[in-house]
């Protein structure tokens, strides 16, 4: 265990930590048995990742004195819905689960989502774990408590804040992470240089190849900084009243682009990506960020092979789209806008005119 480092995300009595390593999974039932209330624990997971960690994740919780249920769920975007999440239903209510028992998320950001809201909503709430196995859950969807399943009108629009009692990212997980899966992760770190921390930025550029050949020590120092800057901001902001809203940078633009292609199209990160290019360039037409920071974006998205043009819709279909995104205010659609790479902020007051301009600039001929 010496190997992992930990991070705490302080919300009070919601207080976690975030412990982030190599070969993890062996010993995360010790680390977990003494901060569950009951030994049954339910592994939620899909059909991808379950034949890759179940095993060991099982494993781990037996020897810890703890009783698994393993879960599936098929794996995609588009199983993100009310259906199966009865699934998760299903077999805690016919495994005869107490308010004592714990679910545990084994996946990625969508394993993540319905497994938390399942705890949320189980029995009026249940303990909940987080042991992410892509990039893109390791450094955003797994910390901060954002749980949620999409609906046909819209992503991520049934939810609840429910945080984790442990967020456990085991890097090994990543060498088994298809490409574009990889790539996708990429965008959400990427996303954090360009709110808060422009060096985070420049490094990403610089060590742009080693962070895609998984150089040990690079992509475990970006994770571990990318949860902390995560939790940095939920410390601010649990519910997204204000800072935390920072984290949609591309969002708005980018579940609009998801929605309008079809769930599971486009994975989520590619989607930011796109999204982000659009803010970029809405911030500069709002005369925020200059020329040239707008182009250092897009360029390093393009170098980490991320789609950066859009699926050809009508600009009114976009638009209407993003008047369902769940952070319209008043009818209002917010965006997060860039000033510069390293620093953003949320405005309801973004042109129609110059929002339509960086759709149609960035979407494919």
């Amino acid at each position: 265990m010496n190997d992992h480092r930990t991070l705490s995300l302080d919300l009070g009595p919601r207080s976690y930590d975030i412990v982030v390593g190599a070969g993890l999974l062996d010993s995360l039932g010790a680390r977990l048995s003494p901060l569950l209330p009951g030994p049954q624990v339910a592994v939620v997971s899909n059909d991808t990742i379950a034949p890759l960690y179940m095993e060991r994740m099982v494993a781990s919780l037996k020897a810890a004195g703890l009783t698994p249920l393993e879960i599936l769920l098929p794996d995609g975007e588009k199983y993100k819905d009310w259906h199966h999440l009865q699934t998760i239903f299903d077999a805690l209510i016919e495994n005869r689960f107490e308010r004592s028992c714990t679910l545990l998320a084994l996946g990625g950001g969508v394993v993540g989502d319905m497994t938390g809201y399942a705890a949320a909503s189980f029995l009026r709430g249940v303990h909940f774990v987080q042991v992410p196995t892509t990039l893109l859950s390791q450094v955003d969807a797994s910390v901060g408590g954002k749980t949620g399943i999409n609906h046909p009108l819209g992503k991520n629009l049934i939810g609840a804040f429910y945080q984790p009692k442990l967020v456990g990212i085991d890097l090994d997980t990543l060498a088994t992470l298809p490409r574009r899966e990889l790539l996708a992760g990429l965008a959400e770190v990427i996303k954090y240089g360009i709110i808060w921390d422009g060096e985070l930025f420049e490094r990403i550029e610089k060590n742009l190849d080693g962070l895609l050949a998984l150089d040990p020590a690079l992509i475990g120092k970006i994770i571990y900084d990318c949860c902390a800057i995560k939790a940095e901001v939920v410390n601010l902001d649990e519910r997204e009243a204000g800072t935390r809203a920072l984290l949609n940078l591309g969002h708005t633009f980018g579940h609009a682009i998801e929605s309008l292609a079809g769930y599971g199209v486009l994975l989520h990160g590619e989607g930011v990506a796109i999204g982000m290019v659009m803010a970029a360039d809405l911030s500069q037409r709002m005369g925020l960020c200059s020329q040239g920071e707008t182009q250092r974006i897009r360029t390093l998205l393009e170098r980490a092979g991320l789609p950066v043009k859009a699926p050809r819709f009508p600009v009114e279909n976009y638009l209407e789209a993003m008047t369902r995104d769940k952070k319209v205010t008043a009818g209002r659609i917010r965006f997060v806008v860039v000033d510069k790479i390293g620093k953003a902020h949320v405005t309801a007051d973004a042109p129609v005119e110059m929002v339509s301009a960086a759709i149609l600039e960035n979407m494919v001929d």
